[in-house]
């Protein structure tokens, strides 16, 4: 399955360096040397869509994104973004998102855009590249904590009463179409509380999922369908994490580490003084803030790592 996957990934790699040009299905037959009935049978297998409908997706989110950070003319983008004609953009923009590019450039609100699908880490792919996998379970760490303060902030985002985890949010929402969505707005999202950054928060109690994107406190942009924004206050934060890994060979055990001390960290034991998080003497004791604040998600696995922040206060 991994091989699929690794071929794939060169498919999509060489459809996204080709995307303006006119990418045939014989010309990505002969870079990956599968078939081109067998590229576009594993194609769709693995990504979902059709070797077509992708092209003609990320090429309409190109063009959204031309629309939305650049002046240039409606046509000149179509032309730029493979469009035979400005008409063209308009009836495919118009069927995909419900508006025009027109309209869409005046203020028509975020778009649910498709992002270049990654189905093989291309952390992981280097790393074979250079010689195997370099990265085993004897080279995982023990999960660590330190302290982390996020100023006010705003989240604008999906709260899934259903979901207890990212797994059950998607069986309720169309990943693409969030994912989209969010990566629409990045522009306007929080330095600290990016985009796509996920979480918890506790209705009645009980520990459930969200998704989306931290804004500035004085945020005022849009709140896509679905979505809705919230205010939190400055906390401090208990960062559960474990440094990058390879997110093929160790993310379920690095997840489960992290998430095993995050849930069941004694409180009793935290102390905040000038360098962090001491188990000594410091300036005083934390108390869980969660009724105020959320917890949040961070899944980066071969930049940052895995991180789940739980806010607390000084008691």
């Amino acid at each position: 399955m991994y091989e699929w996957n690794e071929a794939v990934q060169e498919m999509v790699d060489w459809l996204e360096a080709h995307l303006l040009e006119e990418p045939t299905l014989p010309e990505l037959s002969r870079q990956v040397g599968y078939s081109p009935t067998y590229c576009s049978m594993l194609f769709h297998r693995v990504c979902g869509v059709t070797l077509k409908s992708y092209t003609a997706r990320r090429r309409l989110t190109l063009a959204a994104q031309a629309l939305r950070n650049s002046q240039e003319r409606i046509l000149d983008i179509a032309l730029a973004c493979g469009f035979s004609s400005q008409e063209a953009l308009t009836r495919a923009f118009r069927s995909a998102f419900g508006l025009t590019p027109a309209a869409f450039r005046r203020g028509g609100g975020p778009l649910p855009l498709f992002l270049p699908k990654e189905v093989f880490s291309p952390w992981h792919r280097g790393q074979q590249q250079q010689g195997g996998n370099h990265m085993s379970l004897k080279d995982l760490r023990e999960a660590r904590v330190r302290v982390e303060y996020i100023p006010a902030h705003k989240y604008v985002g999906v709260w899934e009463e259903r979901a207890r985890n990212y797994g059950e949010f998607w069986r309720y929402h169309d990943c693409d179409s969030v994912c989209g969505t969010v990566e629409s707005l990045r522009s306007l999202s929080h330095p600290v509380v990016a985009s796509h950054t996920a979480g918890w928060w506790y209705p009645q109690g009980e520990r459930r999922y969200f998704y989306g994107f931290g804004a500035l406190p004085d945020y005022a942009g849009p709140v896509p369908e679905g979505f809705a924004v919230r205010e939190f206050p400055g906390s401090y934060y208990l960062v559960f994490y474990h440094p990058p890994f390879d997110y093929m060979e160790d993310n379920g055990e690095v997840m489960r580490r992290v998430e095993e001390l995050a849930w069941n960290y004694d409180l009793a034991k935290a102390r905040l003084d000038a360098s962090g998080l001491s188990t000594a003497a410091g300036n005083g004791r934390f108390v869980w803030n969660e009724e105020a604040c959320q917890c949040y998600q961070r899944h980066y696995p071969e930049g940052l790592g895995y991180e789940i922040l739980r806010p607390v206060a000084l008691g």
